[in-house]
């Protein structure tokens, strides 16, 4: 029997829709800029530029509650003053492997999940400024809240669904998974040219426009249509 000269981290495990079974976190890639709107918005031009990936902890997870009316307090991170929510597909890898085909990709999925991508815009934009990597604008404690994981088989017509979020009850984004620049199948193709994926790693795939800024106090609520949504408040 090994021993850890420390503790052993624990594993992060995600709830699963129907079972009392977890899905065990390895690591989280996000894709930059992936729908139109939101890369105008970020001031780049979605036509010439190809996908971009970073990555989060994977213990930058915030499991939110999947009961109704459950809410997750997301503490408000140190060192910003302007932290920006980012709703997002994730798609939870079940099947690994590297230089997938697209036509291959969807065999790889073991479902999907509404994420929130935090982000300190304040910090990010100051790294980019000076031409440094942005993690620390990405990669905080908390910065990935995440919902319950609805299989792939039963997740209906993904690929197609609505993706919206609202603060306060407002609705700020609201677009739908078809306007990715990059689609889900193509995502993982790309990706796995330069990371072999395993089973447990998550992909966030993106954003739409109408990101913006919070404080504390705020209620966000993520949705896909098919999945299970998300409320987190900030504290």
């Amino acid at each position: 029997m090994t021993s850890y000269v420390i503790p052993a981290h624990d594993i992060v495990g995600l709830p699963v829709a129907g079972t009392s079974d977890l899905f065990p976190v390895r690591r989280v890639y996000c894709v930059g800029r992936n729908y139109a709107g939101h890369a105008r918005e970020m001031g780049s031009d979605p036509d010439r530029e190809p996908p971009f990936f970073f990555c989060k902890p994977g213990d930058a997870q915030a499991v939110v509650p999947a009961a109704p009316n459950r809410i997750l307090e997301l503490p408000y991170p140190p060192l910003t003053n302007n932290l920006h929510y980012e709703c997002e597909l994730v798609v939870a890898i079940g099947k690994g492997g590297a230089n997938i085909a697209v036509e291959d990709a969807a065999a790889h999925i073991f479902g999907y999940a509404v994420g929130f991508d935090m982000t300190r815009r304040d910090l990010q934009f100051k790294m980019r400024d000076v031409g440094r990597p942005w993690e620390i604008g990405k990669a905080f404690d908390y910065s990935a809240p995440i919902g319950l994981i609805t299989r792939a088989e039963d997740a209906g017509d993904i690929n197609n669904a609505a993706i919206q979020l609202e603060v306060d009850g407002v609705t700020k984004q609201s677009s739908a998974i078809s306007h990715l620049i990059w689609s889900i199948s193509e995502t993982i193709a790309n990706l796995s040219t330069l990371f072999t994926l395993a089973p447990g790693d998550l992909i966030f795939s993106g954003t739409p426009e109408g990101v913006g800024a919070v404080v504390r106090g705020n209620v966000l609520e993520g949705k896909v249509a098919g999945l299970s949504p998300i409320t987190v408040k900030m504290v």
